[in-house]
């Protein structure tokens, strides 16, 4: 059994910056694409950032500009580089990962983010 285990969550002043890291555990393969999706209160879970093994990206309008994902697929890791964090950045960040081969699709626990103003 494989899953993913993110760190690098916190609390942190608007304009901040935060990196958060996800790892996997277990025998998983053939992840792709991996990614991070944010939950709000009382809002649905959102696409925030994803990326192919082959790095290629695409981001949620809100974080363009702001939000750099980047993955090392020797040690099957993805990140999330958050700079000029704003309070509407506040939420549960979850990393996502699809293996390729059988769609079986894989989340984290989630990390919680907290930009104060």
């Amino acid at each position: 059994q494989g899953q993913l285990v993110e760190s690098g969550g916190g609390l942190v002043q608007a304009g901040g910056s935060l990196r958060l890291s996800c790892a996997t555990s277990g025998s998983i393969f053939g992840l792709n694409p991996m990614g991070w999706y944010r939950q709000a209160p009382g809002k649905q879970r959102e696409l925030v950032a994803r990326i192919t093994r082959a790095g290629s990206t695409n981001y949620s309008d809100s974080v363009k500009g702001r939000f750099t994902i980047s993955r090392d697929n020797a040690k099957n890791t993805v990140y999330l580089q958050m700079n000029s964090l704003k309070p509407e950045d506040t939420a549960v960040y979850y990393c996502n990962a699809v293996n390729y081969y059988t769609s079986k699709e894989y989340w984290g626990q989630g990390t919680q983010v907290t930009v104060s103003s």
